[in-house]
């Protein structure tokens, strides 16, 4: 069936099938498929996190946390306040000045830890860019200094392909923003000295929390440096001249949400399910194939990241041909309405397109059930 628009263009019928679960947001993502509050434990809520309760609740969350990450006994796990930004905003106000900088950016949150480097930490860092979609030329890093680079863009759909760039006998220290990236790539955890991530990405849990991952190259900086700038209280990772080893106990520094605790370890225990990190990569490897072939399909779609290799399989970023701002805020507001995609509109900084979360929490029916309703949106943006 067709009908008429107010132009008197013929709009085209609406696909038959809806995504099951339409939620495509790259954060907060889906949900793990089953969830429900109901199934949260609470035992935890309304007890003090610095309880026996509390803490073995706030323990056992790191624990599964460093087996679904696969991280080696080296490196250290804890929990922090502020979500990925302040996790990673902690490593750098600590670690940082000991070495000259330099900051990787290709996209927006790239972007933010240039700003933080050259405008409030003033270190004048080397800064390397590359324009939405494209990847730097890596091998212009010079690894005597520290290094900053996010292991998977969020809003240009572009990562790193691997470590391999990163040498083994580097002086600087490595600081991955690893937000979009972890339980969703194998990441090779002897190339990376700090690392950051949320849970609301691929995991689909809250936010306001982030986790800080911290090799024994980091350890060793954070005995020897002492920063030339003011910490506030809930960066300091130091006690006495020694490491805080509490924090990467389940003490966390201030007063967690212990729902979102338990949210967490509700996607982990489900990630667990799926056999680990192997699971989870191959869901979201099969999503990111799904959309793939979607793309390829269409001659009014392409990815933003042109070059396989590093584009990304969890936050894919897409171009729609002739499409500016207004169109695709119109395309993206069809799907809202119809219950088709959530929140598929790119992120405000990059160019006009669209961006769809291939994480783990996503169905790779949902994401084969997308394809027509795109095609729908597209065809009634376009008839006016």
């Amino acid at each position: 069936m067709t009908e008429l628009t107010a132009a008197g263009a013929v709009a085209p019928a609406k696909p038959a099938t809806l995504p099951a679960r339409p939620f495509f947001s790259s954060g907060p993502c889906a949900k793990p498929p089953g969830w429900s509050p109901e199934k949260l434990a609470t035992e935890s809520l309304g007890r003090s996190h610095r309880s026996k309760l509390g803490k073995n609740r706030l323990q056992y969350c790191i624990d599964l946390m460093r087996e679904m990450l696969a991280l080696p006994d080296t490196h250290r796990i804890g929990i922090v306040p502020g979500s990925d930004t302040g996790a990673f905003e902690m490593a750098m106000w600590t670690m940082l000045g000991a070495r000259p900088v330099t900051t990787l950016a290709w996209e927006s949150f790239g972007e933010g830890w240039v700003t933080d480097a050259a405008k409030q930490l003033k270190l004048d860092p080397t800064v390397i860019r590359a324009g939405y979609g494209e990847l730097p030329d890596l091998s212009q890093v010079d690894w005597s200094n520290d290094v900053l680079f996010t292991w998977n863009g969020t809003t240009s759909g572009v990562r790193v392909p691997d470590g391999e760039w990163i040498p083994a006998d580097r002086e600087g220290l490595s600081f991955a923003d690893a937000t979009s990236a972890v339980f969703a790539y194998d990441i090779p955890w002897d190339k990376i000295d700090v690392a950051t991530f949320s849970w609301q990405k691929v995991l689909g849990g809250e936010g306001g929390h982030g986790v800080l991952i911290l090799g024994p190259r980091a350890v060793e900086r954070l005995a020897s440096h002492t920063p030339a700038w003011p910490l506030p209280k809930v960066f300091r990772l130091m006690s006495k001249g020694a490491l805080a080893e509490a924090v990467f106990k389940g003490e966390t520094i201030n007063t967690p949400s212990m729902l979102a605790v338990e949210d967490a370890i509700f996607a982990l225990e489900w990630a667990k399910s799926l056999g680990g990190p192997e699971g989870l990569i191959a869901r979201s490897d099969a999503n990111a194939a799904a959309l793939d072939r979607i793309v390829e399909a269409r001659d009014w779609l392409s990815h933003l990241a042109a070059d396989p290799a590093s584009r990304s399989k969890t936050s894919v970023c897409l171009s729609v041909a002739g499409a500016d701002e207004g169109f695709i805020k119109k395309f993206a507001g069809l799907l809202e309405k119809e219950g088709a995609a959530y929140d598929v509109a790119g992120y405000r900084d990059a160019p006009p397109g669209l961006r769809i979360w291939c994480g783990a929490t996503v169905e790779t029916a949902d994401i084969e059930a997308l394809g027509p309703w795109l095609d729908w949106a597209y065809a009634a943006v376009k008839a006016g």
